[in-house]
């Protein structure tokens, strides 16, 4: 088996840039179509550039936007996309919000917001997509390595993040009879534009020192454990693979 995925459509959430966006662009020089999700006008401009990307591959692409905490466009995401490219079969979960906040100053409000975006979203996503995917499909969702650290500060992201892993491992039992597989990867902190505000320069040092190479994850470490999990490693499911330089393990 090979990284080929000729003939398959993907649907990318968040894939019009940082992570998502290298992800949607991977999984089309694979072969696949792709639909590139994007939340607000903010980010529209990032979106018409990867599908642009794509199309200079020779694949299609569409660009589709919603707020993904309302069901209904998450639904919404999956009919369009299964519209505008025949089918899918590769469903990626990128979407996700950072903060580094003590408990004792966590607002009703910052705690429904994570959960919304965190953990809503990812379940009405992965239900989506085993209703929308056809057989063989795979479901991907990234999760963070701080599931597996003993840390403060990340209360709801952490918290927001953990269940997914169980979202994960209901669906590869539920969806296993079609031959979906259904995983999560956890990065670690990540060199991306959303990881900087949380932290200090002494903190983003002292992340740095617990990976090998004294650095942060980056993109181009993630993206081809995406493409990997949707082609030779297909055997793989209701797992949470750790993707972090030896971070953290459990």
């Amino acid at each position: 088996m090979t990284d080929d995925l000729t003939g398959t459509s993907a649907v990318v959430a968040a894939g019009a840039k940082n992570l998502g966006g290298l992800i949607s662009r991977q999984l089309a020089q694979a072969g696949a179509d792709v639909a590139v999700h994007y939340n607000s006008d903010a980010t529209e401009a990032d979106a018409d550039a990867t599908v642009a990307a794509i199309e200079e591959l020779g694949r299609r692409a569409v660009k589709i936007q919603g707020d993904l905490t309302e069901p209904a466009n998450v639904t919404a995401l999956f009919d369009q996309a299964e519209q505008a490219l025949g089918g899918l079969d590769i469903a990626v979960n990128t979407v996700g919000k950072v903060l580094r906040k003590p408990i004792v100053e966590t607002t009703e409000d910052d705690y429904d917001s994570m959960f919304a975006i965190n953990s809503k979203a990812a379940y009405f996503f992965i239900k989506e997509a085993g209703l929308h995917l056809r057989d063989n499909g795979k479901i991907i969702t990234i999760v963070t390595a701080l599931l597996g650290a003993f840390t403060d500060g990340y209360s709801t992201y952490a918290g927001g993040k953990s269940p997914v892993e169980h979202f994960t491992r209901a669906a590869a039992k539920e969806f296993g009879d079609r031959k979906i597989s259904v995983n999560s990867i956890a990065p670690g902190p990540m060199d991306t534009p959303f990881f900087y505000p949380q932290e200090t320069p002494e903190r983003v040092e002292f992340h740095k020192s617990q990976a090998i190479g004294n650095q942060l994850t980056q993109i181009e470490d993630i993206a081809p454990i995406v493409t990997f999990l949707a082609t030779q490693g297909w055997w793989v499911t209701g797992q949470t693979l750790f993707a972090n330089g030896g971070y953290t393990t459990r």
